[in-house]
């Protein structure tokens, strides 16, 4: 619940923000108000009797105005758009209409009758009400019909303007609508708004036995999903040629066969895109239809505005800021309302694109860019110092799996040293808190960068731990890891590589035929990231300081080639071969979620699992991070592998019996 002086300040703003186009509608409502009452009157006292009564009607017909002009206002009667007059605005009509009549009620029942006053209020009307039950009821009725015709009328002629360009609209081209009901609702309101251009619907296809036969805001069902060649086929011959299919969300739905359906359209040459989901409130617009969209489970519920209390205001610092979960985060934190953002990057292009386009979006927060490069201590402590952020989210990390098991030293200096220099100098400049992103492959590691992922962790871990045993009254710093398989379409995953190969007319290559690996998108990622950051600063620090993303069932990488082939209307093993490559170094079959002395903890987000922390003490971190440097400044690659062993005994525990060398393809 909003605090009243907040809510005082709300209204205030709102109050300043009236326009001249708010002021005409409140002087509409004041004539609607006095043209209901009138008329009532009339109705009501026909002929002499309601020139009687007109002098006391004038009397308190201002004031009465004055009260109209009070009520619309707070139902926002006032502030509504007339272009969107809705269901819900009627309802403040309504709510207005009946308070306004009440007030009449307590008006001549209260202060006008004469057999309360005292006296009567013209002649021959002693002991009469002035106004009576009759006349009140008709000014319940007209003055609801006289609020909202005018609006209903605007918003018909601005409804039927717009469906009338869109359908005579020469560049629009005819198209299908896939989906339930009200998914395809929302997309006619986007074309009736004039949010969605260039295209005139003329049928929908829904999933959903019930939608079919029925009429979708004057756009029929024509039948399911099975029916989509028969329909193009159908205005084919009619000589109305369907361009385009549009697919809501509910066609991506198992049950509907998205596949069959992007397969089916190409074959007939239709364009195909998508609508978004519109959770998160954004304006209906169309996009491509990516292979993304067809691998994955429904992405889980977010609480968005649990992730703006995080942000809002606040200034964040993300390291690594131009990579592909890096961009992302910048992207959130700056839509949740941050005060101020300082990407960190090593990479001047990646830096001047992240800006770029954080500037294009125009967000609101300051943004600022610096290339620095993890590894540098006293860079990264000058920076965040000067900065003082409130949060810090850790991305940058080097994570090319056969690139790091042959260049083991830079996969210690970036994903160790550099960790230990973000997560300290997080802590020296009073950050409420530091994330580091994590990767599935630092639980029982095989690989260099699962392993130099796990020891930052534990540093993460213990350094955490640290801060949680010197409480001084105050909120203790978190420092926490994020772990999560393979994203989507990120720099170096699978689906863009296998595009490539697709496009080239193969062959597409495959480690092996059993590897499985967890998939997610982008933003479903990122917004969990930033909701495990929440959840680790509620009031009582919760004692768990590693989080692992729920990624659903894993997707076996053969199949995946398989499914891309297919999608692209081509047959695996006759137009596109699939190639065995063998396993690399550094690679298992499966991927796993916990270690086994990880003992898990149920927190109560969907999407979000957490583990106790499981860390060797601070002092003998430290022991092997000199041992560490000692090791990469002689170059001596067995002593890093002995330590690092020595830190993470569970190394290599789930190896693969042979790992064959192949190329860099990461899966």
């Amino acid at each position: 619940m909003q605090k009243p002086g907040l809510l005082l300040a709300n209204e205030m703003m709102r109050f300043s923000n009236l326009t001249m186009r708010n002021l005409l509608i409140a002087i509409h409502d004041a004539l609607a108000t006095t043209l209901a009452l009138f008329a009532a009157f009339y109705l009501r006292f026909e002929g002499d009797s309601f020139f009687v009564r007109l002098p006391l009607l004038l009397r308190f017909l201002p004031y009465f105005i004055i009260l109209s002009v009070v009520v619309c206002y707070i139902f926002n009667l006032t502030t509504t758009k007339w272009r969107f007059f809705s269901l819900p605005d009627a309802l403040n009509v309504l709510r207005a209409a009946t308070v306004l009549t009440l007030a009449l009620l307590v008006l001549d029942y209260i202060f006008v009758a004469p057999n309360i006053h005292g006296a009567p209020v013209a002649p021959n009307m002693q002991g009469a009400f002035f106004l009576g039950k009759i006349t009140i009821i008709l000014y319940w009725f007209l003055e609801i019909f006289f609020l909202s015709g005018s609006r209903f009328v605007y918003r018909y002629f601005r409804y039927t303007r717009a469906r009338y360009h869109a359908r005579t609209d020469e560049d629009a081209a005819l198209a299908l609508l896939i989906g339930r009901a009200a998914d395809a609702e929302i997309l006619l309101r986007g074309i009736e708004s004039g949010a969605v251009k260039r295209l005139w619907p003329v049928g929908v296809l829904s999933p959903s036995p019930a939608d079919r036969g029925q009429m979708i805001r004057n756009i029929p069902v024509l039948g399911g999903i099975d029916d989509l060649e028969d329909v193009v086929r159908d205005f084919a011959g009619r000589n109305k040629p369907i361009a385009r299919v549009v697919m809501a969300p509910s066609a991506f739905e198992p049950e509907a066969r998205p596949e069959s359906v992007l397969m089916r359209a190409r074959k007939h040459g239709l364009i195909v895109s998508r609508l978004p989901s519109l959770e998160s409130g954004e304006t209906p617009r169309l996009t491509a239809v990516a292979v993304e969209d067809l691998l994955l489970r429904p992405s889980e519920k977010i609480d968005h505005a649990r992730l703006e209390a995080l942000v809002k205001n606040k200034s964040v610092i993300v390291t690594g800021g131009g990579g592909s979960i890096g961009s992302e985060i910048c992207d959130r934190v700056a839509t949740f309302g941050a005060a101020r953002l300082l990407v960190i990057e090593n990479s001047e292009p990646a830096l001047y694109a992240v800006i770029e386009a954080l500037a294009a979006h125009d967000a609101k927060a300051q943004i600022e860019g610096r290339i620095a490069d993890i590894r540098d201590r006293d860079r990264i402590h000058r920076l965040m110092n000067e900065f003082k952020p409130d949060i810090v989210f850790h991305a940058a990390a080097l994570k090319h799996v056969p690139i790091l098991e042959r260049d083991w030293s830079e996969g210690v200096k970036t994903n160790i040293f550099g960790s230990v220099n973000v997560a300290d100098a997080a802590v020296a400049s009073g950050a409420e808190a530091m994330v580091m992103i994590s990767t599935d492959k630092a639980i029982e590691p095989v690989s260099m960068l699962g392993l130099t992922k796990r020891f930052a962790e534990m540093y993460c871990q213990a350094l955490d731990h640290d801060l949680a045993s010197h409480l001084d009254g105050k909120p203790r710093m978190r420092l926490i890891s994020v772990r999560f398989g393979n994203v989507l379409a990120s720099n170096g995953s699978v689906v863009p590589k296998f595009k490539a190969q697709i496009d080239a007319g193969g062959p597409v290559t495959v480690t092996h035929p059993d590897m499985v690996r967890y998939f997610m998108t982008i933003r479903e990622a990122c917004d969990l990231v930033i909701t495990a950051a929440a959840h680790a600063l509620t009031p009582v620090r919760p004692d768990v300081s590693v989080y692992v993303l729920n990624m659903g069932q894993p997707v076996k990488i053969v199949d995946l080639a398989e499914r891309m082939i297919r999608l692209s209307g081509l047959q695996p093993g006759h137009d596109i071969d699939i190639v065995f490559t063998g396993m690399r170094p550094g690679e298992r079959l499966n991927e796993i979620l916990f270690a086994t002395e990880e003992p898990t903890v149920e927190i109560g987000l969907a999407g979000i699992m957490a583990a106790k922390p499981n860390e060797p003490p601070m002092q003998t971190l430290r022991k092997w991070i000199e041992a560490l440097e000692r090791a990469i400044a002689n170059d001596d690659r067995a002593t890093i592998k002995v330590v690092l062993k020595d830190a993470v005994p569970e190394f290599g525990l789930g190896a693969p019996a042979e790992a064959a060398p192949g190329p860099l393809l990461q899966s």
